[in-house]
């Protein structure tokens, strides 16, 4: 009787495991398309997420983030776009949007609770956000010719 006992409360502590396991996931969602695009990333830590769209050529998407609770996403249309967000530490989210050509954008966030946001529009825009500490928050819109 006792070894059925040992066999059901390890049986039942593996099925809790694994219960709680998907909670603790990290997320990647990835969608290309148009041609020559590329996209990667890592993460350390969890409940991290990372969301890429793409659509057009050449355009190159990179997150990466090291903590918890971080969120990157970066979307792109055009062509020849670099979109790149790090993050170190948790509770930080980063954005990054960009419509036409020839944009670079890096977000770099090594803190709690930062927000970073973006927008650029037209040709050849360059942007570089970096903060550290916690609670900071950034955004930026620019038109380029």
């Amino acid at each position: 009787m006792t070894r059925i006992s040992i066999v059901a409360a390890a049986f039942a502590a593996v099925v809790g495991f694994t219960a709680v396991a998907p909670a603790m996931a990290n997320d990647v969602n990835i969608e290309q398309y148009g041609w020559r695009n590329s996209a990667g990333g890592g993460q350390h830590g969890y409940h991290n997420r990372i969301h890429f769209y793409q659509d057009g050529r050449f355009n190159t998407a990179i997150g990466q983030q090291y903590g918890h609770r971080n969120q990157s996403v970066i979307g792109q249309q055009g062509f020849n776009n670099y979109g790149a967000t790090y993050q170190y530490g948790n509770r930080n989210a980063a954005g990054i949007a960009q419509f036409g050509s020839n944009h670079t954008a890096i977000l770099t966030q090594d803190g709690n609770g930062n927000i970073a946001a973006g927008v650029q529009v037209g040709h050849g825009c360059d942007a570089n956000v970096s903060q550290g500490g916690s609670g900071n928050v950034a955004a930026f819109v620019q038109d380029c010719p």
